[in-house]
């Protein structure tokens, strides 16, 4: 009966946040299909500890770390690998704003190392505290701000030069 009782109550879950997990999940691959290869994998791993997961609580944060964790176990041991295309997407002219700005965001967030891109979608998209992104990402505080700042500052020129691409067609 407790089986049926967990299992019924996982599902829901499942059905309830899957998409608010694949949106995160998006920004760290950049690939809707991939995001929800990812998404799936992750609820999977949750649903393995869902008993303990839920006497705890805060499941939410919970899920979030097993997808970004299983995002970068993913991307060392290379499971995922972008596919050459033989021409660019197109870009729009012009500076972009609103969905266009989050289109460039995420070509950018593209450009970054996992574990950058890792560290600014929990920090900035996620709007998690520095202490929360370190648990997450099992490092140290002093490395999720140090890795903020120089995935900011990489992040800045590739926006930069995405932005002037856009306005020289």
């Amino acid at each position: 009966m407790r089986e049926a009782v967990r299992e019924r109550e996982f599902r829901e879950y499942a059905e309830a946040r899957q998409a608010q997990l694949r949106r995160p999940a998006y920004l760290l691959c950049g690939d809707w299909f991939q995001a929800q290869d990812l998404t799936q994998t992750a609820l999977m791993k949750l649903c393995a500890a869902w008993g303990r997961v839920r006497r705890h609580g805060n499941v939410d944060a919970y899920a979030r770390t097993i997808l970004t964790r299983t995002f970068i176990d993913q991307q060392r041991a290379g499971s995922w690998r972008e596919e050459p295309v033989s021409e660019p997407p197109e870009q729009s002219a012009g500076v972009p704003d609103g969905p266009e700005l989050r289109m460039v965001m995420r070509e950018a967030l593209m450009e970054l190392s996992p574990r950058y891109r890792a560290v600014l979608v929990l920090r900035f998209w996620e709007d998690w505290t520095v202490e929360q992104t370190a648990e997450a990402l099992r490092v140290t505080p002093g490395t999720v701000k140090s890795q903020s700042a120089r995935g900011l500052a990489r992040l800045q020129p590739i926006v930069e030069n995405l932005n002037s691409e856009g306005t020289a067609r």
